[in-house]
């Protein structure tokens, strides 16, 4: 888990401090909306705090175990990914369910990558989940 002092930006780009952005809910706050549950997870990533991750994934669709979870216990050879930035371009909710298009853009091994993706969640007994997600093809220049 990488440490950042709370008085840094969130990596979540929101433009306000961790310590009074997504650090409340790594800490075990409740995020109100899909769209901060997101950028939480985005955070998390960035971060390496993949208790959040996991804890916030869908019981019903959380896999047995992160990559990165599988890298530590030496199932898989670890490459450290750097995230570079996030960009959320749509936010949708209707009741207690919501999506969340954003793109991410990360290096790994040395090259530069984008994850487009539209992420579902839901809302049960009060509490926000990221479900799953969908990648939407780029449109061709």
């Amino acid at each position: 888990m990488r440490r950042a002092p709370a008085a840094a930006p969130c990596p979540c780009g929101s433009g306000a401090m961790l310590a009074t952005c997504c650090a409340p809910y790594h800490a075990g706050g409740t995020p109100p909306d899909a769209l901060r549950l997101m950028r939480a997870r985005y955070s998390a990533y960035v971060l390496e705090r993949q208790d959040f991750i996991t804890a916030t994934w869908h019981p019903a669709t959380r896999p047995s175990a992160l990559a990165a979870d599988a890298a530590a216990a030496g199932v898989a050879e670890a490459v450290p990914t750097r995230w570079l930035g996030l960009e959320v371009r749509d936010h949708v909710a209707t009741g207690d369910s919501a999506t969340v298009e954003f793109v991410a853009r990360y290096k790994l091994g040395g090259r530069a990558h984008r994850l487009h993706e539209v992420s579902r969640f839901v809302r049960e007994q009060g509490r926000w989940w990221y479900r799953d997600g969908s990648f939407p093809k780029e449109e061709q220049a």
